[in-house]
């Protein structure tokens, strides 16, 4: 059974830093795609970034240089570092493994202006 657990969201004023941590069991993990979705109330949820065992990540175009997303395989983990957060970062996000297409259950990020 695969389950994602994410951990590190919380209340930041702008400009402030965040990391997300997101442990994995049950998948093979250097398989799996990862990635952070996130979803704003009312909006959908959309991609923050996505990393597979090689090759570059992608970002959503949003993110500008501002989040950097990695993995651990050793420790079936990925990260994603939030730096210089907006207010409109604001969301409940996502971890994602392309096995078994699996999310977590969702980490509250808010950023007061």
């Amino acid at each position: 059974q695969v389950h994602l657990v994410e951990s590190g969201g919380g209340l930041v004023h702008a400009g402030e830093s965040l990391r997300l941590s997101c442990a994995a069991s049950g998948i093979i993990f250097i398989d799996s795609a990862m990635g952070w979705f996130r979803q704003a109330p009312g909006k959908q949820r959309e991609l923050v970034a996505r990393i597979v065992d090689t090759g570059r990540p992608i970002y959503g175009d949003f993110v500008k240089g501002r989040f950097s997303i990695y993995r651990d395989s050793a420790n079936n983990t990925v990260y994603l570092q939030m730096n210089s957060l907006k207010p409109e970062d604001t969301a409940v996000y996502y971890c994602w493994a392309s096995y078994a297409y699996s999310w977590g259950q969702g980490t509250q990020v808010t950023v007061s202006s």
